[in-house]
Order: C-alpha cells, then sequence, then structure tokens
C-alpha cells in the first residue's frame, strides 16, 4: 500500500512555511490526540500518521528530499525517526518526547505515571556517512554492508548507565513520572500544564552507582556494521535515511537516524547528466563517409550501432532505455553517443595524393543542409 502525500495529512501546501506547518499540525494532532479519543485505533493512526509528517516538513533536510525525490528519498522506513521503524510501528512515547513542544502541555493523559509520555526519552544524534556508488550499482540497485562507529547501548549495564538494578532512586519531586503538573487560574478558568521535572530532568529517577563501563551514561563508542539497501536510480548527494541507526540515546533512550549521502563514482567512459549518459566515439573520415557498424560502452556491456554513410561529426545516436532508471518510476534515461569524425594529422605522400586527386570531386565539397544542425541545436532537441 502506498504512503499518503504528507502535505495532503497535515492539508498544507508545498509553500506553507514553517509556523502555518506547524500550526496544522497542532490542529490534527489535537483533533486525533489518543486523550480525545480513548480506544479509537483510527483516531490513533491518524495521530501517528501526522506525527510523521510533521517530522518530516518541520525538517529543512528531509523535506528538501521530500520534495525532490518523495517517499523514495526519506529510504526503505519513511520519515519518521522515532527508534521504531516507520509509521506502523511508532512508540505514542516517541511522539510525545519529540514533539510535546507543539502540544504545549495542555494535555496531561491522566493516571498514575503523571501522564502519557511524562518521562524524558533522550534520543541519539543523528549520523552521517558517505557511500560511494558506481554506474552499475546506480542501475540497478545494490545491498552495501558499511562499518559505522557510532554510540550503542552499554553491554554491562544494558543501556541504564546503573551498576545494577538497585542503583536507583525514585525522584521525590515527581514521584517517578518525570513530569511536574501545575494549575493556573486564568479568565477561562483553570488551566493544567505539564513540563518535564527539574529535578530529575524529566527521567523520574537518578542514579545512586554509575556503572564503572559507561560512567552513567548508558551507552559507549563501538562499530556496528550496518546493511543498506540502496535503490536503483540514486544520484551524487542525495539522501537517503535508515531510522534508528544512528547513535543510541543515553540511559536507554531511542536511537537518531544514520543519513545515507550518496557519493557517484565517475565512470571512465560514460558521462552522466540526470537520467541520461554521454559518450564521445571517433570514426574514421572513411566511416564517416561509406557508413560502419560500431560497438559503444553501455552500462551492461557493449552495443552495436550503425553508423550510415555521409554522418558528419557532431551527429548524435540515441540507445533508447540504455541509459539510468528513475528512482521515482518505472522509466529510464538514454545514451546518447556523440559521433566525432577524426582528421588525419599525420599523412603519407601517396595518401596525400589520394586526398589532393578528391579536392576538387563534386562530393567531397561541403554542401550542408537544414538537417545538418549545429551540436548545440541538437542538444537542445534531446532536452526538450
Amino acid at each position: 500500500m502506498s504512503k499518503k502525500d504528507y502535505y495532503e495529512i497535515l492539508e498544507v501546501s508545498k509553500v506553507s512555511n514553517n509556523d502555518e506547518i506547524k500550526k496544522a499540525y497542532r490542529k490534527m494532532a489535537i483533533k486525533f490526540h489518543p486523550d480525545k479519543n480513548p480506544g479509537n485505533k483510527g483516531a490513533e493512526e491518524k495521530f501517528k500518521e501526522a506525527a510523521e509528517a510533521y517530522e518530516v516538513l518541520s525538517n529543512t533536510e528531509k523535506k528538501q528530499r521530500y520534495d525532490q525525490y518523495g517517499h523514495a528519498g526519506l529510504g526503505n522506513n519513511g520519515g519518521f525517526s522515532g527508534g521504531r521503524g516507520g509509521f506502523g510501528g511508532m512508540n505514542m512515547d516517541d511522539i510525545f518526547s519529540q514533539f510535546g513542544d507543539v502540544f504545549g502541555g495542555h494535555f496531561s493523559g491522566g493516571g498514575g505515571n503523571g501522564g502519557r509520555g511524562g518521562k524524558r526519552v533522550n534520543r541519539g544524534s543523528n549520523l552521517r556517512v558517505k557511500v560511494k556508488v558506481s554506474l552499475e550499482e546506480i542501475s540497478n540497485g545494490v545491498e552495501k554492508k558499511i562499518k559505522v562507529n557510532k554510540y550503542v547501548a552499554c553491554k554491562p549495564c544494558s543501556g541504564s548507565g546503573a551498576k545494577d538494578g538497585s542503583s536507583f532512586n525514585t525522584c521525590s519531586t515527581c514521584k517517578g513520572a518525570g513530569q511536574v503538573t501545575r494549575i493556573t487560574n486564568t479568565i477561562l478558568g483553570a488551566m493544567q500544564t505539564s513540563s518535564a521535572c527539574p529535578a530529575c530532568g524529566g527521567e523520574g529517577q537518578s542514579i545512586t552507582n554509575k556503572c564503572g563501563s559507561c560512567h552513567g551514561d548508558g551507552i559507549v563508542r563501538d562499530e556496528e556494521i550496518i546493511n543498506i539497501n540502496l535503490p536503483a536510480g540514486v544520484a551524487d548527494d542525495m539522501q537517503l535515511s535508515l531510522s534508528g541507526k544512528g547513535n543510541m540515546g543515553a540511559r536507554g533512550g531511542v536511537s537518531g537516524d544514520l543519513i545515507i549521502v550518496i557519493e557517484e563514482i565517475e565512470h571512465d567512459l560514460l558521462k552522466r547528466e540526470g537520467l541520461n549518459l554521454f559518450y564521445d566515439h571517433f570514426i574514421s573520415f572513411v566511416d564517416a563517409a561509406i557508413g560502419t557498424h560500431i560497438e559503444v560502452p553501455t552500462i551492461d556491456g557493449k552495443a552495436k550501432i550503425k553508423v550510415e554513410a555521409g554522418t558528419q561529426s557532431g551527429k548524435v545516436l540515441r540507445l533508447k532505455a540504455k541509459g539510468l532508471p528513475d528512482i521515482n518510476s518505472y522509466s529510464r534515461g538514454d545514451i546518447l553517443v556523440n559521433i566525432n569524425v577524426w582528421t588525419p594529422q599525420n599523412l603519407s605522400k601517396e595518401e596525400k595524393s589520394i586526398l589532393e586527386s578528391l579536392r576538387s570531386a563534386e562530393n567531397f565539397k561541403p554542401n550542408p543542409t537544414q538537417k545538418d544542425r549545429g551540436f548545440f541545436e541538437k542538444m537542445k532537441q534531446y532536452f526538450d
């Protein structure tokens, strides 16, 4: 099932500014908030859906990739980066932790834990790595294994930061909720607001005996081998996001994203321009005059094409659908072969004599027609 358009979800346009996007998300979040729709799974899914859309459209970098490449530009896990995968696997606590400022603390959630998502969830930072890919890999898509040095959960304490399970104290201020609630009297009546507990920083507890390996952080530096699947049609400097593959958050937090930056390896023979590939081929004056067959390189090997008799230098031959695939569709570009007629530079006396005898021949006098357009006119034809 294809994903819905993020702009349609929030009911905004592509030219909407950050304030308009935030306002639209808050409207949707309040409308479908679980506290206003208890037990309504449909409303909960729409709430998550809106959170995913806002997570992308409120981020300048992700919004730019989405505008240019659609959902494919955000990687296989979609836009949400809360560490639980795509929108279908989001945890509600992650949403409240990341976007609590949007709600302005007007929803307390009720219950013994001081409100839904009251405890602060530490989120790790994003990582950015460059991955080199060849034209062959771009054409077919590729699976790569990369080694990433990042923060991971400390094994001795399982990421808690404490020496053992008894090395914690419940915060006396918030009673372990990680959140304090205040009631303010206004002209509209009593207004209840919630915020992170200032005593424990929103974690609900403090560590009395820190882990000796991570010194209470719950995370350590280590290397991880990560499998990445790059779709066919990626381009140089394109960025793809792997949700939850960045740095682990401190003390049991969620992981940030791993941003994959594509670095295209230049091909020895083929030059890329969008989805099209260009190749310069030189033929002799004789072959140009009487015609020939030539072999030209493609991504998958070689192709044999015919050069008609009387071909002029600068003629462009097209190999249809032999270029690169479009990442967002099933279409492919072409290979454009630019024919260059090679003029010999060192002639023997016999060769000069033969050519001299042909100098005044009628068929050897230049006589261009409308078909013999210049190079720039030909290029304009292909890109119009």
